[in-house]
């Protein structure tokens, strides 16, 4: 059974509860070296966009720091996989949603906020206004035997990491033993989910043959605004669902646009994974109000 406010979380669009114990990764030493925690993952908030494909655009993002602020039991930290802020060509407009965006995150109770871009907040101008706000793009973090690796797959206009991001995540790989406990995070998925809709990163397949020796690695993305899953090889790959609107199945219609608004099944939702000794995933619908 799920306690109230977790009924009630789920019931918000587009945040991704994470509850980490042992059970995330299948090695047993892996499995002791990581204590349990939770965290939330936000995932496409895209600020400053109006339009029908969501009405209330304006008032999601603030309904969701509300929400999570009401949880009896608040999560270690928070992490926002990319499209923080809605694209715009007006280089002022975009600091400005960006300098909004900072102030309605700022309420929320958890303090420790991690940050990452996506192609809407950097790919204009190579990240250059999102790290005014928001500091580096790809950066390492490590929480309760986890390590945490943010990687930016959208500051290059062509959804490339490059070379140089590529030697510096071998460096720092070079620096785990292969039975660590490793949590990767991207805006873009690192696979070649649908190339056509640009779901997918130029040289994804480059940080994966460098994962691929680490036996206990998953990678949560966004971008394509709904739940999927997928393998590559020993790797899972799990896709949150957006805060702002939902998009289609991947190759499902000739073009990549959002899925019309519906008031009783929008299509917006929140993942759960609740982890103990398996991993169970579950999207829960979202009626907009």
């Amino acid at each position: 059974m799920l306690h109230a406010d977790r009924r009630q979380f789920l019931k918000l669009a587009g945040i991704a509860g994470v509850a980490f114990s042992a059970g995330l990764f299948p090695d047993r030493k892996a499995a002791a070296q990581a204590g349990d925690f939770h965290f939330v993952q936000f995932s496409d908030t895209h600020w400053g966009y109006a339009g029908p494909a969501n009405p209330d655009a304006a008032h999601t993002l603030e309904k969701a720091v509300a929400t999570v602020n009401g949880l009896s039991r608040q999560p270690d930290f928070i992490v926002f996989t990319g499209d923080l802020t809605h694209a715009t060509e007006d280089a002022g407009e975009r600091r400005a949603r960006m300098k909004r965006f900072r102030e309605i995150v700022g309420a929320l109770h958890v303090k420790d906020l991690r940050f990452m871009p996506g192609e809407h907040d950097a790919s204009l101008d190579g990240g250059e206004a999102y790290k005014e706000f928001f500091g580096d793009t790809h950066y390492t973090f490590d929480h309760k035997g986890v390590h945490f690796i943010a990687l930016d797959n959208v500051s290059d206009p062509e959804a490339r990491l490059g070379e140089a991001q590529l030697a510096w995540l071998a460096a720092d790989l070079k620096q785990r033993k292969t039975d660590d406990p490793i949590v990767v995070l991207t805006h873009r998925p690192l696979f070649d989910l649908y190339a056509k809709w640009d779901w997918t990163t130029a040289d994804g397949g480059k940080a994966i043959d460098l994962l691929m020796p680490y036996r206990n690695v998953v990678v949560f993305y966004g971008h394509i605004h709904q739940e999927h899953h997928d393998m590559t090889g020993h790797i899972a790959h799990h896709a949150a669902k957006s805060l702002i609107f939902p998009q289609p199945a991947p190759g499902s219609q000739p073009k990549r646009v959002p899925l019309p608004y519906d008031p009783a099944m929008s299509g917006l939702g929140t993942r759960d994974v609740v982890i103990g000794t398996t991993v169970m995933l579950t999207e829960l619908p979202v009626t907009k109000a």
